[in-house]
């Protein structure tokens, strides 16, 4: 495998901070609010197992996991 980039490890986290609040917006109801409960289920488990996998990539460094993992807690919750 090639060696991550800092412009990817980059470009990965603020992905996942989009990941997060996707994630935010569903469980507060601002995002999917037409859709099923359901669908905006399967969408926050899909944002979730993303941001698992994610975090426990090892090429991270100084990058604040806070907001994802305060993410991934709300959508386990849900």
């Amino acid at each position: 495998m090639d060696e991550i980039t800092a412009e990817q490890i980059a470009a990965n986290y603020a992905a996942m901070l989009i990941v997060a609040n996707r994630i935010n917006r569903i469980v507060a109801g601002t995002k999917m609010a037409d859709s099923t409960a359901e669908e905006r289920q399967e969408s926050i488990d899909t944002c979730v197992a993303h941001l698992q996998l994610m975090v426990n990539q090892d090429y991270w460094g100084t990058e604040d996991m806070a907001p994802i993992n305060a993410a991934i807690a709300a959508g386990e919750g849900a």
